[in-house]
Order: C-alpha cells, then sequence, then structure tokens
C-alpha cells in the first residue's frame, strides 16, 4: 500500500467528495501536500489530442478522482467480427494504472493526463441493477479489468467490497477482478457465493522483469491466488500476452510447472492463452518509451484481419501448442482456451470453433442481454 502511494505525485479530488468516505480515505493515505480539490480543466478527446511518451509517463503519477457521467458497462472488445468471444461484459470503474506493461493497449487509447479513478460506484452498481432487472435470468460474466486493473488502486476507494455485495445477491452473475497485483488481503474475508473470480495474468519473471513494470512478481501472484483459492474464492490464470523472446521454451516451460504445483485443474475456474497483439498506432510511443530493447517493440508483428498487430500464425501456433502441450504433460485435467484470438486460429489450434467443444462450451454460449 505504501508503494501504491508512493506513485503518485499529485492527487487532483473532485470538490464534491469533500466529507465523504472516499474524501476523508484521500486525505488519510495521502500526504496533504500532494491533495488538490480542484479538477483540472477537462479537454475533449479532440482537443487533447495525443499525449507525448513523457506526458504518458507522468499520468501514470497524477491521481484524478471524479465522478463519471457516462455508462460503466459494455460488452467485452472481443466481441466483434473475426473474433471467437466468450461472452464477456466489462464495467470499467477509471482509466489507466499506476503499472507500466511495455505492451499496454491503453497507449493506443488513454489520452488524458491523468490516471482517473471514478467515484460514483452507486451509480454503477445502479446500472447492474437495471441490467438484471431487464435480464433477470441471464448468466453474466462481469469483469472491471479492461481500462484499470481490477485491483491496483481499490485500496484507495474499497469499489470492489461494494461490488461484491451486489453480486452476493446476485448468485448467478459472476465477478471477475483481473490483475497483475497481490493487493487481496483486504477482500479475503468477505462474504460471496463462490461467484467472484480472482484472475491473475501471468508470465515468466524473465518477461515480468523486462516488459510488465511495477507489477508484482510471478510469485507473488500466484500466493495470492493461493490465498484466494484456499478461502473457497475461484481463481482463473491469463498466460497472456505470450510474447516470444530468446530461451522462450524454458521461461515458459517454468511458468508452467509453478502453476501446476501450486494449483490443481479443478481450482482453475479458468484458463486461458493469448499471444502478443497491439493496435498499429501505439507502437511509436511504445518505441520511445521502451526502446528497442524490449521484446516487444523489437518483435516483427503483423496485421491482422482484426486490424491489430500480431505475431504471424506459424509463431502463434507453436506458442500455443508448446503451452497446451506442457499442461497436459502434467495433467490431462487441464483445459485451456484462447483469449483474443481469430476464429482461424481455434481452428489452426483445436480443429474446432470453442462452443463445440464440451469443456469450453460452457465460456461460450450465447448470453447476450437485451437493449444492449
Amino acid at each position: 500500500m505504501v508503494q501504491l502511494i508512493s506513485r503518485f505525485e499529485k492527487v487532483m479530488v473532485s470538490p464534491e467528495l469533500q466529507g465523504t468516505p472516499l474524501g476523508q480515505r484521500v486525505e488519510w493515505l495521502f500526504p496533504k501536500e500532494v491533495i488538490s480539490w480542484q479538477l483540472p480543466q477537462l479537454k475533449s478527446s479532440a482537443q487533447l489530442g495525443e499525449l507525448s511518451a513523457d506526458q504518458y509517463s507522468k499520468s501514470k503519477r497524477t491521481l484524478c478522482i471524479l465522478p463519471f457521467p457516462g455508462n460503466f458497462f459494455k460488452r467485452c472488445p472481443g466481441f466483434k467480427k473475426g473474433l471467437a468471444c466468450c461472452n464477456y461484459y466489462v464495467l470499467n470503474l477509471g482509466l489507466q494504472c499506476p503499472m507500466d506493461c511495455s505492451y499496454c493497449y491503453l497507449q493506443s487509447y488513454h489520452n488524458t493526463p491523468t490516471t482517473t479513478l471514478y467515484s460514483n460506484i452507486d451509480s454503477a452498481i445502479d446500472e447492474l441493477h437495471t441490467m438484471f432487472n431487464e435480464n433477470p435470468l441471464s448468466q453474466l460474466r462481469i469483469g472491471t479489468g479492461e481500462t484499470m486493473d481490477s485491483l491496483a488502486l481499490d485500496s484507495i476507494s474499497l469499489h470492489n467490497a461494494r461490488l461484491m455485495e451486489f453480486f452476493f445477491d446476485h448468485p448467478k452473475w459472476y465477478l471477475e477482478f483481473k490483475t497483475k497485483t497481490n493487493y487481496v488481503d483486504h477482500l479475503l474475508d468477505l462474504p460471496h457465493r463462490r461467484n467472484v473470480i480472482f484472475s491473475w495474468s501471468l508470465n515468466p519473471q524473465e518477461v515480468i522483469d523486462h516488459e510488465e513494470h511495477l507489477t508484482a512478481s510471478l510469485q507473488e501472484r500466484l500466493n495470492s491466488a493461493r490465498l484466494c483459492a484456499d478461502r473457497g474464492f475461484p481463481v482463473a490464470f491469463y498466460l497472456d500476452p505470450l510474447i516470444w523472446h530468446e530461451n522462450w521454451k524454458d521461461h515458459y516451460r517454468q511458468l508452467i510447472e509453478q502453476v501446476t504445483t501450486t494449483f490443481e485443474p479443478h481450482e482453475v475456474v479458468q484458463l486461458a492463452m493469448g499471444a502478443l497483439r497491439i493496435q498499429p498506432e501505439q507502437r511509436h510511443l511504445m518505441r520511445e518509451r521502451f526502446g528497442m530493447e524490449s521484446y516487444v517493440t523489437s518483435s516483427e508483428l503483423l496485421p491482422c484481419v482484426t486490424g491489430k498487430l500480431r505475431y504471424d500464425s506459424h509463431l502463434r501456433k507453436e506458442l500455443y501448442h508448446f503451452v497446451l502441450s506442457e499442461f497436459k504433460a502434467r495433467c490431462s485435467g487441464w483445459t485451456i482456451s484462447l483469449c483474443m484470438e481469430t476464429i482461424q486460429a481455434w481452428k489452426q489450434n483445436y480443429h474446432e470453433m470453442p462452443a463445440r467443444i464440451p469443456e469450453l462450451r460452457p465460456f461460450f454460449q450465447p448470453s447476450q442481454p437485451a437493449h444492449r
């Protein structure tokens, strides 16, 4: 917690939050001299334009806390032509992240000079209530880790505790916290109905050291996952993005060994993998920020049918085959799906679409809410 707080050089808070529980928590957590009860003058995306490398890096050190006027709830960006989507929905409670992964897609999306935390969690929960009332028989999977790591700033906002209350009362819906942190302690004792999933993006420590800056170590992530599983929470893992680099097979083999010696297949409700992909427009910024020593910026990536840049299909097949084989060699009970991949990749690697694979079918059956 101290490490997280120290990353922010300035905290700007909407004046209306003074005296509220969140405002008081900000005053308790941060030194008085870094807090400003005044928001910066807001500009439109067109006025802001693209952030420079220095501006983008600085946005990770300035925190802005304010109410969000738009809709929190939407369909996962994987639901688009050319991709096989697992019927996932997202609830965005902020924008930007205090961690700094070289491949982060926010480098092509985020163009405000701050890390933004939305204060009006009540409005987000109202949206969930409305959605449930419109679709009382639906079984939705909802995650909070699209535009901000699910846990990175929760020790400031405490929003996830409020969300867990809603999902406790709606046991047919599933809430997923996606993270690269080990900030789980404040949530472990909260009541749940095994419909709150803690999930981690995993990579070998070599890749974490080289590309996933300011994140928890691999061992810290697995230790946190073990704590959650021991408290009865389902856990999930995403080997995503798989990143080619020298000795990648040795490093991913060691990662898989750590996962499979810490967890049994039945303890992991979802295991997925996805190869490195980026938006074309972020490549220049990535090179400026991380140089050509990065495994990501030095990779050969080709345009895909979705518009993103990816490894060619042969390298992706090799990555996926290796990971799948290594898991199956340790225990045949491991079931692995692809994340944000094309229909062609599914057919190439599984010779079938996911909805036709019995162990994957529950994730890919349609469960689309009305009016969205």
